[in-house]
Parts: C-alpha cells; sequence; structure tokens
C-alpha cells in the first residue's frame, strides 16, 4: 500500500552558478550544436544520477546521495530539492502519463510518485518481506503501469490504479539495469552482471532472454527507436549495440578510442541514438546512415554521464562526476 505524505514536503531551492561552453559537432554537415552547463551549487553534494524532462519545461534529477528529487529550470538556473525519505537513495526517475515523476528508490526499496507541480510524495514500497533489491530503473508500459528492474536480481511491476507492487526473480540473478518500452508496447530489460537483454511477458512477468552475439559484454541500459530496434549500450565491450526483435538481428558499432566505456543510451525525435562514454569523457551521437559516431567532450574532467533524457531539440545530461546539470541543444 502507498503511503502518502506532507503535500507540501520541506524543500530547499537555490541559484545554480551558470556557465557555458560552446561545442561543434564532429565529421558531419549538421549545424553545431551547443553544450550549456550549470554546476549545481548546492550546499551538500547531490550525487546527481539519473535525469527526466519534466511537463513545465524544468528537468528532474535524482540525488542519489542527498535522497532528493531535484527540480532544474534551464531559464534561470534555479534548483529545487525535494527530499523523498529518510532512507532514501534514488537512482531513476521519469515522467510518468499523470505528469508527476516516477522514482526508483534503492534506500527505501520502493517505487516513489512525486505529484507535479504539488510536489506530494507517496512511497509504493515492494511487498512486505522482500529482499534489498537495489532499484534501477523504471519504464510505463501502454496500459500505463510502471515496469522496473531491480539489480539484486529482481524485475518488477507496479499497478498504478491499485498500488500493488509486485516483484519476481530475474533469470540468472543479478544484473537487472536498463528498462524500456518499444513502440508495439512490449517492455525490455537488459543485465549489466548477466549481459543478456530480455523481454517481460507483462501477463506473467516472466522474462525470455535473448543473447547479444558478443559474450560477456555487460549489456547497461536499453532504449527503442520509433521503428522498435533495440539499442543497447554495453559496458564492458564498449559497443553500442543494436537488435531487431522482427528479424531477429543484431549489430554492433564499437565506440571509437582506445578503452570506450558505454554507459547511457537514448534515441532523440530524429531515431539518432546517444551514447555516453566514460572512457573519453564525451558523449556520442551515431549517425546509423553513415554508420559512424559524432563525439561531443566535456570540458571538464570525469563528467560520468550516467543517464541520457530529452525533449526535441535538448539532450539532457547529468554530471555525475562533477555535479553538473548540461545540455546539447540541437537546433
Amino acid at each position: 500500500m502507498a503511503r502518502t505524505r506532507d503535500a507540501s514536503p520541506r524543500r530547499t531551492v537555490l541559484k545554480a552558478l551558470a556557465g557555458a561552453a560552446i561545442l561543434g559537432t564532429v565529421g558531419s554537415s549538421r549545424a553545431a550544436a551547443t553544450l550549456r552547463s550549470w554546476p549545481l551549487g548546492t550546499a551538500h553534494r547531490t550525487g546527481i544520477h539519473d535525469v527526466a524532462p519534466a511537463p513545465d519545461g524544468g528537468v528532474w534529477f535524482t540525488a542519489q546521495r542527498s535522497g532528493e528529487l531535484g527540480w532544474f529550470d534551464p531559464k534561470d538556473g534555479r534548483v529545487e530539492l525535494l527530499p523523498l525519505g529518510r532512507e532514501s537513495a534514488p537512482h531513476g526517475v521519469l515522467q510518468g502519463p499523470d505528469r508527476a515523476a516516477w522514482i526508483t528508490d534503492g534506500g527505501q526499496n520502493a517505487i516513489v510518485r512525486v505529484g507535479w507541480p504539488a510536489r506530494d510524495v507517496r512511497v509504493f514500497p515492494l511487498p512486505a518481506g522482500s529482499p534489498w533489491a537495489n532499484l534501477n530503473t523504471a519504464t510505463f508500459d501502454h496500459d500505463g503501469d510502471l515496469w522496473f528492474t531491480g539489480q539484486s536480481g529482481f524485475v518488477g511491476t507496479l499497478t498504478v490504479k491499485s498500488g500493488q507492487v509486485r516483484v519476481k526473480s530475474a533469470p540468472r540473478g543479478s544484473g537487472p539495469y536498463g528498462i524500456c518500452t518499444a513502440p508495439n508496447g512490449d517492455v525490455w530489460w537488459c543485465s549489466l552482471a548477466g549481459s543478456f537483454i530480455a523481454r517481460i511477458d507483462r501477463a506473467t512477468g516472466d522474462s525470455q532472454v535473448v543473447e547479444p552475439p558478443t559474450p560477456r559484454q555487460g549489456a547497461r541500459r536499453i532504449w527503442s527507436d520509433s521503428r522498435g530496434t533495440l539499442w543497447v549500450s554495453e559496458w564492458n565491450s564498449g559497443q553500442l549495440s543494436a537488435y531487431d526483435p522482427a528479424r531477429k538481428t543484431w549489430r554492433s558499432h564499437r565506440l571509437p578510442g582506445s578503452a570506450p566505456r558505454a554507459y547511457a543510451v537514448w534515441v532523440d525525435e530524429h531515431d539518432m541514438p546517444w551514447v555516453s562514454d566514460f572512457g573519453s569523457n564525451a558523449v556520442l551521437r551515431f549517425d546509423r546512415k553513415a554508420e559512424r559516431f559524432e563525439r561531443f567532450a566535456f570540458p571538464r574532467e570525469s563528467a560520468e554521464i550516467r543517464e541520457i533524457q530529452g525533449r526535441p531539440g535538448e539532450v539532457w545530461l547529468p554530471e555525475s562526476g562533477t555535479e553538473t546539470i548540461s545540455v546539447i541543444r540541437t537546433g
């Protein structure tokens, strides 16, 4: 059962320190893109982890270290921090069909909903007796229910209308990480420790494993394009791979550089995949027609982009290594 907290929780509002950098695209005739960055400037370290566009033009971010949901206003650099609970350590965040922020909270072993703009907090704990799931990432299916991963070896669902949370053990144990919903309604997730992707049977909650061609590749995050092709960032192999479920075919593209580490992946409105690379301290856009990467380097060392989300013309990036939030505007 959900726990409801005060509709006006204690929150901190402050001004981020505005900074800016301009970068052109590499090896492309496209118009130059711009990178703008704002150090959060908070009184305490937030541990910024994931981001998601908010319905009011702002951007949410999970403050994993401080147990808060952050909201950033790109118009004036304002940052607002809302506490989520005493043991909170949020990981993923996304906007739900109800325009609220939905959060996977590993510290509370719960799904947390923050209503927007009311800012009321509701906590949906995992069933009583559930082990610590190390909750990671979530996605909504076409029926409006939330599916989520737990890196300790679990996949679960929250039926939003009833508030019921169900959890199942994942195949091969620990590792469930990224998750997404394809245009046809299928829900897919990937296992970092298990090095595979899997499709969920939404009627039973069971998962069917699909093996990528590269062994021990470390599938970290997964995102679908508008055609249903699944794009997978492979941490161990340093590859961006694409799986076509209809044809059951794979294509893999190694990121440039001597030691790439592919972490986050996201597909924009033009069906262009973006992937972050810890190895080169950069974000890359993949031109699927030319089959080449365009690199956007960061002016700060160890940016550590763990998630990418965006809006048309905007690619939002949380720099967990520098306590900075950035956007690439593609025009």
